[in-house]
């Protein structure tokens, strides 16, 4: 009777580019893998310093809301941050440590109230622009308010403010008073008030540190005022940690 079994025939196993792994494999692995590199870098990279490099020049703000049929212009008295609500209730906007801030406290000196947000893109890339100048002009007289908008908790503000070494007044509005009470419909959102209490000039939009320094000189107080709470730095503002 014959055998009609198949006959066995031997053939050896493929062997890929590198081990069981094909060239296929290996090149879409590789993609993959570049893939969360640049993920990460983009995630965790900080953003950039005010030396080196070239701004936007056409950096814009971050839009909120509807422009204000009437908003706060040069000219007028820069509202107190402290108030009495439409519902009679007090209102008084306080730093991240807690403490009251005023501008009745700070008669006779620059103030630059800047609105921002942690989230907000061009509000980060200017950060390094504010904490860079605060240093450069506070011995001159110089006061900066960062107020925070659109926030969760205070915590997360203070935790950016001290990520990125900011030592002036940092606050959360997180009621949002502040930001009414201003009309600010973007950011970031810049008010320069003079020592005598009266806005000199209002800014949509991130600055450079050019224009910074510049709206600065204009709302100086005359002569150098330096105050005991703001001690001169003794690092370089080169020399604090990296912005964001």
């Amino acid at each position: 009777m014959a055998d009609t079994r198949p006959t066995f025939v031997h053939r050896p196993q493929r062997k890929g580019l590198i081990g069981p792994f094909g060239a296929r494999q290996i090149g879409v692995g590789l993609v993959i893998v570049i893939a969360v590199v640049l993920v990460l870098l983009a995630a965790t990279a900080p953003l950039g310093t005010t030396g080196g490099g070239d701004r936007n020049p056409q950096a814009t703000p971050f839009i909120i809301g509807a422009a204000p049929a009437q908003g706060l212009r040069p000219g007028d008295q820069a509202p107190e941050l402290s108030f009495i609500r439409a519902d009679g209730s007090t209102f008084t906007l306080l730093d991240v440590n807690g403490k009251p801030v005023s501008l009745a406290a700070l008669r006779g000196k620059g103030v630059w109230i800047n609105f921002w947000a942690s989230w907000c893109p061009p509000c980060q890339s200017e950060t390094p622009t504010l904490r860079d100048t605060y240093l450069q002009y506070r011995d001159r007289g110089l006061e900066v308010i960062g107020i925070s908008v659109q926030e969760t908790n205070a915590a997360d503000v203070a935790t950016y403010a001290r990520r990125y070494g900011l030592s002036y007044t940092i606050a959360a509005d997180l009621s949002a008073d502040v930001l009414h009470r201003y009309g600010v419909y973007a950011l970031p959102t810049q008010y320069f008030i003079g020592p005598d209490g009266v806005i000199r000039n209002v800014i949509n939009g991130p600055l450079d540190p050019a224009s910074a320094a510049r709206e600065v000189e204009a709302i100086l107080p005359e002569g150098p005022s330096r105050s005991p709470d703001h001690p001169s730095p003794s690092v370089s503002p080169a020399a604090s940690p990296t912005a964001p």
